[in-house]
């Protein structure tokens, strides 16, 4: 079996949207940011980013803005940190940061900041080791990262280390692949990987494959190709990516296609596909330099291509 590039890419062009008319669509509703980037991102790895709507997605993803510089998952959505980054990426990927109000999404941020470092997702509160990674990611590729209390970010990211070397959501919560990646993608973006014992995180990482070749988010939980992203691209950063088996990871990501139905990928094969795990497939199989796929960065999850005209 083999990697369906033309299945995939029909697939991700099919629902390259932002609008929805179907009942299905009111669930996603709120995941409407999300979806653009998933997809458009997706796209771009597979040379497709469909720039004739350039002005449409751009247009509506600022009319997602708040006054208060954050975004929305959609439109009349209220404005949440995730969606900020989200919506910063998307206009990365059509080179429009030109259109976006900097200061504004600065602001929004750095207002989100708490004294133990950490960030809010929003209002209400919420805040965990996600939205720090969202927070610095965000603020360099806007060039604000100076903004940021930088040193209470680094105690926030290292209360949340566990004795395995992995990261929980929050101090004292279970070691999980994707907030280990929020640690260390955090950590990456101000330069102080150093902070992280390589081995020992990368060990605990290691373990996350499967015999099925994908990786599970933590010790006795099912694999799913979601994690080829999490936990891959955490060992491309510390660079111990040649722990992994390649083969193995590739093989469960391809097994996992939908190739007789709408294509696209699934969490785990034999499962429904959507866009999310299309997504995390095909960034996964980049970083392995599967043949056709433009490499997406480990840290901003940005195609280096785009990356390459944001940090000249």
């Amino acid at each position: 079996m083999e990697f369906d590039r033309a299945k995939q890419t029909a697939y991700l062009l099919a629902a390259d949207s932002i609008e929805g008319e179907d009942i299905g669509s009111y669930s996603y509703e709120h995941l409407r940011m999300p979806g653009a980037y998933w997809t458009l991102c997706a796209l771009a790895s597979l040379d497709s980013l469909n720039t004739e709507r350039k002005i449409e997605i751009t247009t509506w993803v600022l009319k997602c803005q708040h006054p208060n510089g954050g975004f929305g998952g959609n439109l009349n959505h209220d404005p949440h940190i995730t969606n900020t980054h989200y919506a910063v990426l998307v206009l990365s990927l059509y080179n429009s940061l030109d259109l976006l109000d900097k200061e504004k999404v600065a602001s929004y941020i750095c207002g989100l900041q708490q004294e133990n470092g950490s960030f809010k997702g929003d209002e209400w509160g919420e805040s965990d080791l996600r939205f720090v990674y969202c927070a610095l990611s965000c603020m360099k590729i806007i060039g604000k990262l100076d903004r940021i209390n930088i040193d209470k970010c680094i105690e926030y990211v290292l209360a949340c280390k566990n004795f395995e070397g992995a990261f929980g959501a929050v101090p004292g919560a279970e070691s999980h692949a994707a907030y280990s990646f929020c640690a260390v993608g955090a950590l990456a973006v101000i330069d102080r990987l150093d902070l992280i014992d390589r081995d020992e995180l990368g060990y605990w990482l290691m373990l996350r494959q499967t015999e099925t070749g994908g990786f599970n988010g933590r010790p006795e939980k099912l694999p799913d190709v979601c994690y080829s992203w999490w936990a891959l691209s955490s060992m491309f950063m510390i660079q111990r990516e040649h722990w992994i088996n390649f083969e193995a990871l590739t093989n469960f990501i391809i097994k996992a296609q939908d190739l007789e139905g709408k294509g696209g990928i699934a969490d785990r094969p034999g499962n429904e596909s959507d866009v999310f795990h299309t997504f995390f497939g095909i960034a996964g199989l980049s970083l392995m330099k599967h043949p056709g796929l433009q490499t997406v960065d480990p840290i901003y999850a940005l195609p280096i291509k785009t990356l390459d005209s944001i940090f000249p």
